[in-house]
């Protein structure tokens, strides 16, 4: 790109047109700070910014974690006191947030509008430049001490703050504290060492004056990366970063940066303990052996690193994944198992869940035999091509998941932008991977790294992580001492200063600011139309085809998706292990390692799952299609035709050794899953007996799906037992074999005949049909009020009400109505006031339902509360017609938030499935265009009554012992 196409304050450093990705990137350099700016051009109307900040911490108060929360309450140009939270709803962004990692901050947005991208741009960059840093804001946001009843300094001291609260939630993952503990080991001496998040047991120790000073020390554009994509230039974004920020500062002298870790010379093994709240602790014990590697900014070390990370751990045919599945010592592999490339150097990780202290020898004994047996012996030369095949299909691939994509290809390369490292190679892999095709020809290629990197190597740490069931009444009752001693030398002053400081941010959290200062858009600049690809329809053999023309990027895309046919309930609870069992286990003639081995070698992955969803005007009325769904590069289009074929036909249930490995497995994950999903698990408790789709939703995916597990796993020590789950697995594989089924196909539009020529020579329809019942699903309509309890330090608030389905009138302004709540209710008064990290409300039109909740949360019966006041606070005052737009622009954003090409195709595809026509959406989202507060008013006195409120939490035991007499108390 020629220079002066850039903006004159920076300076073009070169571009680098990526074939794979079609996109062209930019390198710039500021002028006067030297803040570095990589711009990925793309013809792609979604937008996006980030600006990221090296963030070093070397203790674990969360200075980094709290500073990214309150630069966001207010800055120089935009004085008010939530403009993050304000903009979310005067916005059409497809994605807002911040981000704490452990040797960075980032803020990145995105959007589709060109007037609201550059309305963002402007809060974002006054934030991070010019943020006020109140001290109030720092206290609700951070941490600070009340009196539990705030106007009587005789009650206790108590502890609040968001992200104290947050973190207590997070650390109450034993993951969590696997992972911070692992680190403290690897990394005794650089940042990586502390939780960057924050310690809640040193969070509290943080003070005002070092929030500042490592945010004058930090946030300085000379310690600052801008990263974009999309379609706007980069010379017109330059302007604007110039205008609004950079101008305003002279270059700084400072190199924030990581040094490298000092090697040890001999391993560390080391025992600790974690919280855990239950009676029998056995079988809970985490080991975990990691090793440091090399700098993650060498792209060919980097890459040799996740190819030999892929060829031991990828599947169950990889050698390391395969001696701890298989062996007795634990009950699944560790979560942590691959290769951690975001940090400045490089770690290595393996390890057992679900095993026993006195295993942590054995364990390592294992681990290192494997090894050597890979040194030794080598891997087949199949499964390191297969593996560089995934490396090559993933670059390819256009993703759209939680990030946009764009958003995705700055994430995958911000790492080594922070490391000082180069970005632009690492978003182009192809040249390194044709050199690595290369170099795999050597024989010795995996087993010299393996002695390299692994066997030879002696910075290696093994923990093994012990559960204690005393740890949380032990820490409580540390909190409560501090407090207490914390009280009793409090001067009459200090007192005072509590009490004042409480009231004062009461005040400020009630203050009504002036939103006119921070821009917006309107329902003007809403887009007419929302874009919904379309099919063209065709029949293969008789069987229904819906073909999508989209640019996939070299890839296509198949599922089969098969009519649910008629199942008892057992058979429905035990759908997901089906499900995963179906792509996890032998195929014909293949074992279930030659199966996963074959499944790396020619496509992008298989996978089944089930989907299920009320009628638009019945949710009574559900229907449901098991789905098998596959990837591939487009030369292996016809392989992957055959391989989809073969799984609905083939698979196999009868590895009862391997079946049984599984279910442990799957017991392992979901109790390792509900402190991070506990609000989606209190909303699926809550909204259970409301709809026959949320029965099933609770049983094969919720709160109900965790006690079943547990229970099979302990039963399927009875090989009789085995074996009967084996039958019936493969009872329901014959039902689905006879199930009728049309098929979806997506890829580039010049591809259509020649990809639906390869499907149809594999799919043929059955010659004699079989008759087969569809699936029956009882109605329901029934209320809970339940407490489900874990080993958790917050609480997650679900309260739920029966509504109405999608094509009924009060639908639109029902989903209305959650943004409505939210942004002027919920939002301050369960985070702001109550400390929560996070809440809400919303719609369920499929289960018509409508459902309030609350997200790592020090409160339960108040937040409860907080939920009906919310309705009353909607009833009984008047509303500014300004709030109701907020709401509505918010609602929309979220309907034409685009994803990959793929994934809009799949969309429209599945929607279309259960009524939802791309007609009925557009006409849905005209209804959300016409809503008005006396509609919202009106649904709310109708469906949200006290008495047909069904209720359910996440919490502690202890949170719920108290409430025994109002609530069934279900332990998990």
């Amino acid at each position: 790109m020629p220079v002066e196409n850039s903006h004159p304050s920076f300076e073009f450093i070169r571009s680098e047109n990526i074939e794979s990705l079609n996109v062209n990137v930019e390198e710039y350099k500021h002028k006067v700070t030297g803040a570095m700016h990589y711009h990925i051009a793309a013809d792609q109307d979604e937008n996006v910014f980030l600006v990221a900040f090296r963030t070093v911490p070397m203790d674990s108060k969360g200075v980094a974690h709290i500073l990214e929360h309150t630069a966001l309450c207010g800055s120089e140009h935009y004085p008010v006191r939530d403009p993050f939270f304000m903009m979310t709803r005067r916005s059409l962004n497809t994605f807002m947030n911040a981000l704490t990692s452990s040797d960075w901050t980032a803020y990145p947005f995105a959007s589709q509008n060109r007037k609201d991208y550059f309305n963002l741009l402007d809060i974002y960059l006054d934030a991070t430049f010019f943020s006020r840093l109140d001290p109030l804001d720092f206290a609700q946001e951070g941490h600070r001490v009340e009196f539990e009843e705030a106007d009587n300094a005789q009650s206790d001291l108590v502890y609040k703050g968001v992200v104290l609260n947050e973190m207590k939630g997070a650390m109450s993952s034993p993951i969590s504290t696997l992972w911070q503990t692992t680190t403290k080991y690897l990394f005794p001496s650089v940042t990586y060492h502390y939780n960057s998040g924050g310690d809640p047991e040193s969070i509290t120790d943080l003070t005002y004056d070092e929030l500042l000073a490592f945010y004058r020390s930090h946030y300085h554009p000379s310690n600052a990366v801008f990263m974009t994509f999309g379609n706007i230039p980069a010379a017109e974004l330059q302007s604007r970063i110039e205008e609004q920020a950079l101008s305003s500062f002279e270059h700084l002298d400072i190199n924030i940066t990581v040094t490298d870790e000092k090697r040890i010379f001999a391993p560390v093994r080391v025992e600790e303990a974690y919280a855990l709240d239950e009676e029998d602790v056995s079988g809970k014990t985490h080991h975990v052996m990691a090793w440091l590697l090399g700098h993650s900014i060498d792209l060919m070390a980097q890459l040799k690193a996740h190819l030999l990370s892929l060829v031991l751990l990828d599947n169950s045919a990889s050698p390391l994944r395969y001696a701890l599945e298989s062996c007795d010592l634990g009950s699944a592999p560790s979560p942590l198992c691959g290769l951690e490339d975001s940090n400045r150097q490089m770690s290595f990780m393996c390890g057992l869940e679900g095993s026993e202290p006195d295993k942590a020898a054995a364990f390592e004994k294992l681990v290192m035999e494997t090894l050597q047996r890979v040194a030794e012996e080598g891997v087949p030369q199949s499964m390191i091509e297969a593996q560089l095949h995934q490396l090559e299909l993933g670059q390819r691939e256009i993703s759209g998941g939680s990030y946009p994509y764009g958003l995705s290809l700055i994430m995958s390369s911000i790492s080594s932008a922070i490391h000082r490292g180069d970005p632009i190679a690492l978003l182009n892999l192809d040249p390194v991977l044709d050199e690595l095709r290369e170099l795999i020809k050597d024989p010795d290629f995996i087993p010299s790294m393996v002695r390299e990197l692994l066997i030879n190597n002696d910075h290696l740490v093994r923990l093994s992580l012990r559960p204690d069931n005393k740890m949380t009444e032990r820490k409580e009752q540390d909190e409560k001492d501090k407090l207490a001693a914390r009280k009793a030398g409090l001067s009459e002053e200090q007192t005072q200063f509590i009490i004042d400081q409480a009231a004062a941010l009461e005040a400020r959290q009630m203050q009504e600011d002036d939103e006119s200062i921070l821009p917006k858009v309107t329902l003007d600049d809403v887009p007419v139309d929302m874009h919904v690809p379309s099919s063209e329809k065709q029949m293969l053999d008789g069987q229904p085809l819906d073909w999508y023309g989209q640019g996939t990027n070299g890839l296509v895309y198949q599922e089969v998706v098969i009519d649910m046919p008629e199942l008892t309930e057992e058979e429905l609870q035990i759908m997901p292990l089906f499900s995963y069992c179906m792509t996890e286990l032998g195929c014909g003639e293949r074992s279930y390692q030659e199966n996963q081995q074959y499944h790396v070698q020619v496509s992008g992955g298989v996978n089944a799952f089930t989907t299920m969803r009320g009628a638009i005007d019945d949710e009574q009325n559900v229907s449901g299609y098991f789905v098998i769904s596959g990837k591939a590069l487009l030369r292996n289009q016809d392989v992957l035709s055959e391989l989809l074929n073969e799984t609905l036909h083939e698979a196999r249930f009868d590895e009862t050794k391997r079946l049984r490995e599984i279910v442990s497995q799957q017991r392992s994950r979901k109790e390792q899953s509900i402190t991070g999903q506990g609000h989606s698990l209190a909303i699926m408790a809550a909204a259970a007996r409301l709809s026959p789709s949320a029965r099933v939703d609770q049983q094969s995916r919720g709160l109900e799906s965790i006690r079943f597990v547990k229970q099979l796993d302990k039963q399927l020590d009875d090989p009789a037992a085995l074996q009967a789950l084996s039958d019936k697995l493969s009872a329901i594989h014959q039902k689905l074999k006879n199930a009728p089924r049309k098929f979806l196909l997506v890829a580039e539009p010049e591809q259509r005949d020649a990809l639906v020529a390869s499907m149809a020579a594999h799919w043929h329809a059955p010659s004699q049909q079989a008759a087969v019942s569809s699936l029956k699903l009882l109605p329901t309509r029934e209320t809970v009020k339940q407490l489900w309890t874990t080993s958790t330090q917050v609480s997650f608030c679900a309260k739920a009400y029966p509504t109405v389905p999608v094509d009924h009138a009060d639908a639109a302004p029902l989903t209305i109505l959650g943004d409505f709540l939210r942004n002027g209710y919920l939002h301050r008064a369960i985070r702001e006031k109550g400390g929560a990290y996070g809440s809400g409300a919303g719609q369920d039109s499929g289960d018509a339902v409508f459902r309030f909740f609350s997200y790592r949360d020090p409160r339960l019966t108040e937040t409860l509360d907080d939920f009906d006041k919310s309705i009353a606070w909607l009833l009984e005052n008047e509303h500014e017609a300004s709030k109701l737009e907020e709401a509505i622009l918010g609602v929309v954003s979220s309907i034409d938030k685009p994803s990959s090409p793929a994934g809009e195709a799949k969309g429209a595809y599945h929607s279309a499935l259960f009524g939802r026509t791309a007609e009925q959406r557009r006409a849905f989202r005209q209804r959300i265009l016409s809503v008005s507060i006396d509609d919202l008013k009106r649904v709310a006195s109708c469906y949200l009554k006290p008495e047909m409120a069904s209720i359910a939490a996440v919490t502690s035991v202890e949170k719920a012992k108290a409430l025994a007499d109002q609530f069934e108390v279900i332990a998990l």
